[in-house]
């Protein structure tokens, strides 16, 4: 019993964790944004968590990556 506890409590935790740093890794990976902006955006979801990712999602394409061709 006390297994299957412990079991829940590491499994909630990294189902937490995994939340928590989903944003960041959505954001690094983002071809929205390049460099120091995305190192500023990334800096706001340490310190304003989700509120940042939903303002990133609305305001980060502030400028078109050039295509070359």
């Amino acid at each position: 019993m006390m297994q299957a506890l412990l079991g829940l409590g590491v499994g909630m935790l990294l189902a937490i964790a995994f939340i928590w740093w989903l944003p960041i890794i959505l954001i690094a990976s983002s071809r929205k944004t390049t460099g120091g902006e995305k190192l500023v955006w990334i800096l706001l979801m340490f310190f304003f968590s989700w509120f940042s990712w939903i303002l990133y999602m609305l305001v980060a394409p502030v400028h078109r990556p050039e295509v070359s061709r």
